[in-house]
């Protein structure tokens, strides 16, 4: 079952339980799967890359949106945007532990042969695609320098 179609199952039963909270977050990924599918050029059925990628812009709207509401002390707003986005992640897949992700990038260093800090665009252009939706793209910058620099 792809991404869309489980969406699409989520939503149906969130309609059913009147669940107002993550109905709202399921909409609104609907919306943005429907919105990318209908761009121009696009393909009308979107891939488990680009439904991931879709998934974790929301989330971090969210989680950025809840960073501004909790420092205007807004905390009405900031549960909502914390609430929507913990309904979200759950469309993610597990994210990987410091250890995992330090013992994944020195594979890719290997593999990509890359000896200095000159060559981090071409590790994290692999890493990029092989840790998508597994690791936030900051913690994976920040390893691959810190592999690279050492």
């Amino acid at each position: 079952m792809s991404l869309t179609e489980k969406i699409a199952a989520d939503l149906i039963t969130a309609m059913k339980n009147k669940d107002k909270d993550s109905l709202e977050a399921i909409r609104a990924a609907k919306t943005a799967f429907v919105l990318a599918r209908s761009e121009k050029g696009a393909d009308s059925i979107l891939s488990a890359e680009d439904e991931l990628k879709i998934i974790q812009k929301l989330v971090k709207q969210r989680r950025e949106s809840a960073a501004i509401y909790k420092e205007q002390n807004r905390p009405d707003l900031y549960d909502k945007e914390v609430i929507e986005a913990d309904f979200l992640e759950k469309y993610l897949p597990a994210k990987m532990s410091d250890a995992e992700l330090m013992s994944n990038i020195k594979a890719i260093i290997e593999r990509v042969g890359a000896k200095s800090l000159a060559e981090m665009g071409k590790v994290m252009g692999v890493a990029t695609k092989e840790l998508a939706g597994k690791a936030d793209g900051k913690d994976i910058s920040a390893k691959v320098k810190q592999l690279l620099v050492s």
